[in-house]
């Protein structure tokens, strides 16, 4: 691991190219180990890209004085802002393409600085690319094409305030550019939180969270974002709007609605009404093996359709088990968490592991409530859960192909559905590289009707020939997403990437509705242009 330049207190610099921390990236003798793990990658590491080598041309346009002070051309932050962190994104930086780098990059304080870059974008036909954390894994942070003079990067991460805390309704009014480590921080003297986390959590914001209605790691119960909106605010170029503050309403179709999950396509969401919870304090956890992944399905879903509520109910397969260091004797592994603020959870965590017993799962010692779980297998997995993406990084400069993809499809279909991705995703992976392929698969989100697979995808490219294999790959996935009838995105949204499935997914008449809504509020096209609609 490369040590950080960074002294004790001064803040930690994020990478431009790679996801997170500079310093948290694996350095080339990881990378090399890494590379190990895949027959076919290559000898060295790929150097870790400059913004200095990159080509970054004059800004196609010159704001006005009156928002002058709202803009930057720094080539730096602009590189910053050009992509997500998909792998396609990662790799195109490492061959020193990342594609087209905003020509500005803006960073609002008020609402009123939003309307008024707005209508000078409207009037210049710039485009404006919302930008929270710059963690879309989906293309959704980056402008394709060329019909606009120009691109502008609206970075709300100033806007980043709890501004209001409601403790008798138990609720927060939140600027949607708070990070989610800063909206915490702000939340915790009042003794609660919004309890939304993420694996992105130290990267994302809730403006991010909202428009791509993103879900949060615990299992079951309210972990989408949707769950814990009040009322929303939202600035487009046809005006702003605020939606009242209410518990629940059945007063015509939500006007939140329309917003959750319009990726900013309709509007800038500005801030937000938040349902909190208050901060657990009793918690449990344990971990279960199944020698046969097929009855470990059966488990989960009993578990899922309990009134037990688990806070985490993470199935892993053999695979996925092993790549985690959760299990090395090709078992599947059940991680099941639970908490409450209220009453000690271990009877709710005793009745999962009963369950998980009954389907032939075996083990599963749980820690004393309030303790550090003493189960090896939950330590692995909760490292490796978010060292994940920085590993992925690394295994993109050794030249492997790694895509990611979440779905959900009901009971019924999930078992197939697992077997059919595995296959045939499998086989085209290892056709286009001529390598074999590793396809993992963990459920991490279980209903009582259904689940949420989440595969990786892992194989030895070919030099400079990456982003086609990845694209070859990511159409076979969505291939058999769409065969099987499960969703195109559980919780990373729909992007750019995942345009193709979501236009077959989407009922005909809803989305003559949505071009009607963007041509209402965004007459001159400049929100996130190629988003949801064209």
């Amino acid at each position: 691991m490369s040590a950080s330049p960074s002294g004790p207190g001064t803040p930690r610099t994020r990478s431009w190219w790679g996801w997170g921390y500079t310093d948290a990236h694996p350095d080339d003798a990881e990378c090399v180990a890494l590379g190990a793990l895949l027959p076919g990658t290559l000898a060295r590491p790929l150097p870790v890209p400059r913004v200095a080598d990159l080509s970054i041309g004059r800004p196609g346009v010159t704001p006005p004085t009156a928002l002058a002070h709202l803009v930057t051309t720094d080539p730096d932050v602009r590189a910053a802002h050009a992509m997500g962190k998909a792998y396609r994104d990662i790799i195109r930086a490492l061959r020193g393409r990342p594609g087209r780098i905003p020509d500005l990059v803006a960073r609002p304080i008020h609402d009123r600085d939003i309307a008024d870059l707005l209508d000078w974008a409207g009037g210049r036909c710039v485009a404006v690319i919302p930008f929270g954390g710059g963690s879309s894994v989906v293309g959704g942070v980056e402008y394709r094409g060329d019909t606009h003079r120009a691109v502008l990067s609206l970075d709300l991460t100033s806007m980043d305030r709890v501004l209001e805390v409601d403790t008798v309704s138990r609720s927060a009014r939140i600027q949607s550019g708070a990070l989610g480590p800063v909206l915490e921080a702000q939340l915790r003297s009042h003794g609660l939180t919004l309890r939304h986390f993420p694996q992105s959590f130290e990267f994302s914001t809730l403006g991010g969270w909202l428009a791509t209605r993103a879900g949060g790691h615990y299992a079951t119960g309210r972990t989408h974002i949707d769950d814990f909106v009040q009322s929303m605010s939202v600035v487009t170029p046809a005006g702003p709007g605020t939606s009242w503050r209410l518990p629940a309403s059945g007063a015509g179709p939500s006007p939140d609605r329309l917003f959750l999950g319009s990726e900013g396509a309709l509007g800038i969401i500005t801030e937000a009404w938040m349902r909190l919870q208050e901060r657990p304090r009793h918690k449990a956890s344990a971990s279960v093996a199944f020698a046969d992944f097929r009855q470990a399905l059966e488990a989960v879903r009993a578990i899922a359709r309990s009134d037990l509520s688990p806070a985490n109910c993470r199935l892993l397969d053999p695979g996925e088990a092993l790549l985690s260091g959760a299990s090395h004797d090709g078992s599947s592994v059940l991680v099941l968490g639970f908490e409450s603020a209220a009453s000690p959870v271990d009877d709710r965590l005793a009745g999962a592991l009963d369950l998980a017993h009954a389907h032939g799962g075996r083990g599963g010692t749980p820690a004393a409530d309030g303790e550090a779980p003493a189960d090896t297998a939950v330590s692995a997995w909760r490292s490796a859960f978010l060292r994940m993406p920085y590993l992925r990084d690394g295994l993109a400069r050794m030249g492997a192909v790694v895509e990611t993809f979440e779905t959900a499809a009901t009971w019924d279909r999930v078992p197939a559905l697992i077997d059919a991705v595995r296959t045939e995703v499998g086989s085209v992976a290892s056709k286009a590289t001529g390598h074999p392929a590793t396809v993992n698969c963990r459920l991490t989100h279980v209903y009582p009707d259904g689940a949420a697979p989440y595969f990786t995808v892992a194989v030895a490219g070919r030099p400079d020939d990456e982003v086609r294999i990845w694209d070859d790959i990511k159409a076979a996935a969505s291939d058999v997403l769409h065969r099987y009838r499960a969703t195109i995105t559980h919780h990373h949204a729909v992007g750019r990437d995942h345009r193709p499935g979501y236009d077959l997914q989407r009922p005909d008449p809803f989305a003559l509705a949505l071009r009607a809504a963007k041509d209402a509020l965004d007459p001159h096209r400049i929100l996130n242009p190629g988003v949801l609609i064209d």
